[in-house]
Order: C-alpha cells, then sequence, then structure tokens
C-alpha cells in the first residue's frame, strides 16, 4: 500500500487502517456481502489512505481554528467509550493495556470532539434525505435489498497442510473418508467431530454456527452453499485439510420491502450526502496543502 506524506508529515498505518475499518463495518452494514468487500478490497484501501489525508487535514484545521471543547463534551465521550468497552473496570484495563494514560486518552477524545464540531459546521447546509427520496433509491436499488443469504453448518475437519507428504495426506483422506462412511450409515455426526475433529470447533459437535458467504475459505464456502439442507457433503480440501459438512438449515435471499429498510437508506443517502460535503471541504484544505505519495 502506498504512503502518504501531509504537510511534511507521514500518515500512519494506524491511520490508514482505522478508516479502512469504518469504511468495511459501513458498507457490511449497508448490505455489501463478505465477498463484495473482499473484491474491492483494493479500492478500499485507497479510500482509506485518502480518508485518512482528510483526518489529518481536518485535525489540523480544527486545532488551528481552535474550537471551543468543554469538560462536559470529552466526559460525554469517555462515557461512551466505557459503554462499549463493558464498564469502567473494563476501561481502566484497556488502558492499562495501551500503556496510556486517562489524561492522555482525554486529550486524544478532545481532539475527536473538535474534528466532529468542524464537520458538523461543514456539513451544516446538507438537508435531511426525504421520504420521497428514499423510497426513489429503493425502487432502483431493489434488487440488493434481500435478506443475507446464511446457512447453519457442523463439520469435521482432519488436519493437511499442502505442505505435507503425501502419505501423511493420503492416511489424512482415508481417516475423513472412513468417518464420512459411518456418518452417512448412520453414525451421529456431531459425537463423531467430538471424537475425531482437528478443530476447535469439534468440541461443540462441530457445530460453526450461522454464516454468511464469504466467511469461510473459497472450497469450503461453495460446498455448504451448493448443498441441499439435510445433506453431507463429499470430502472438501482446503488448505486446513480434509474436510465433511452436514448443512443443518438455511435461510435468507428473501426481498425486502420499503418499510424494512427505509431507515438504512435514509442513513446511507444522509451518508453520501454529508460525504459530498465534507469532500468539497477537503478539497479546499487538500488544495492549500503539500501532499506527496511514495
Amino acid at each position: 500500500m502506498k504512503k502518504a506524506i501531509v504537510n511534511g508529515v507521514e500518515i500512519s498505518g494506524e491511520a490508514v487502517h482505522f478508516e479502512l475499518d469504518r469504511l468495511v463495518k459501513f458498507y457490511l452494514g449497508h448490505g455489501m456481502s463478505y465477498e463484495e468487500v473482499k473484491a474491492n478490497l483494493p479500492k478500499l484501501e485507497e479510500k482509506a489512505l485518502e480518508q485518512a489525508i482528510g483526518a489529518k487535514l481536518l485535525l489540523d484545521t480544527a486545532m488551528q481554528l481552535d474550537m471551543p471543547v468543554s469538560a462536559a463534551d470529552v466526559d460525554a465521550e469517555v462515557e461512551k467509550v466505557k459503554t462499549q468497552v463493558g464498564g469502567e473496570e473494563n476501561f481502566k484495563a484497556a488502558l492499562k493495556q495501551q500503556n496510556i494514560t486517562e489524561e492522555a486518552f482525554r486529550r486524544e477524545l478532545e481532539k475527536g470532539v473538535r474534528v466532529n464540531m468542524l464537520v458538523n459546521q461543514a456539513c451544516s447546509g446538507v438537508a435531511e434525505p426525504t421520504d420521497a427520496e428514499v423510497a426513489a433509491f429503493y425502487e432502483a436499488h431493489k434488487s440488493e435489498y434481500v435478506t443475507p443469504h446464511e446457512v447453519l453448518c457442523q463439520h469435521i475437519l482432519v488436519k493437511a497442510a499442502p505442505t505435507d507428504a503425501p502419505e501423511t495426506k493420503s492416511a489424512a483422506f482415508e481417516k475423513i473418508a472412513s468417518i464420512r462412511e459411518r456418518v452417512v450409515a448412520g453414525g451421529d455426526f456431531a459425537e463423531e467431530a467430538k471424537k475425531h475433529s482437528d478443530c476447535p470447533s469439534g468440541q461443540q459437535g462441530g457445530s460453526l454456527g450461522w454464516f454468511g458467504r464469504g466467511m469461510m475459505v473459497p472450497e469450503f464456502d461453495k460446498a455448504a452453499f451448493e448443498m441441499k439442507k439435510g445433506e453431507v457433503s463429499g470430502v472438501v480440501a482446503t488448505d486446513f485439510g480434509y474436510h465433511i459438512i452436514y448443512k443443518a438449515d438455511e435461510r435468507g435471499g428473501e426481498a425486502q420491502n420499503l418499510v424494512d429498510v427505509h431507515d438504512q437508506i435514509k442513513d446511507l443517502l444522509r451518508h453520501e450526502a454529508r460525504g459530498r460535503a465534507m469532500a468539497a471541504y477537503v478539497d479546499e484544505l487538500r488544495a492549500k496543502a503539500k501532499i506527496e505519495y511514495r
């Protein structure tokens, strides 16, 4: 990934990863599948770098403007963080783990509050999306609004690395094939998993819980979603070794109506509108800054 230097200061990898994490969470929360996220990761990384540059310019501007931040504003942000981490004790433990004092942490939060104030100021003229705009967007993208397709599976793994000797891989294949024969003949899948699976999930009968497309390695993913409910797969080879899969259930794929996704679309439109306003504002800041790429 390329690096950027803004007014002589290099954008840190941590800052870029922070923006990338925000982007991934946002798009996953607004209909993009894990597969689509992975396919678009290079573009998302580029966007994350540009957002990190924008964040740096906004922070510098907010600090130069010396926007007033009260202790109550910072207190409110601290309380939000405490709630997110599960309370006062967890908060103090997290600070200790990161080797940062609460005072230093509050100073960082204060910077964030200043930036948020600047962002709100730059977006003050952005109107809320109307119901008509939400409905129009839904009609134009109706095919994209379906409940996520998920499957409920158990599996049994016999480890075999790609670099293992042929005889080792052969023995592993024979073992999983024998397990499959017993299961297909009426054996209890969960008990076989507890006794023979090399995956930690074996202790839970091989249960992987519900998962969506793209959450497992490609070979496993393909097999799990192509199987019918109640089926036991053939032997599936991955870099982890050999698997057999039992598909207990599946759900999703149904169309969502406008009522279901109204707030989600409204949030997306609001985000895009504020994004355009911020992009225009950041472009003004970029025009005055020295930005280099390496």
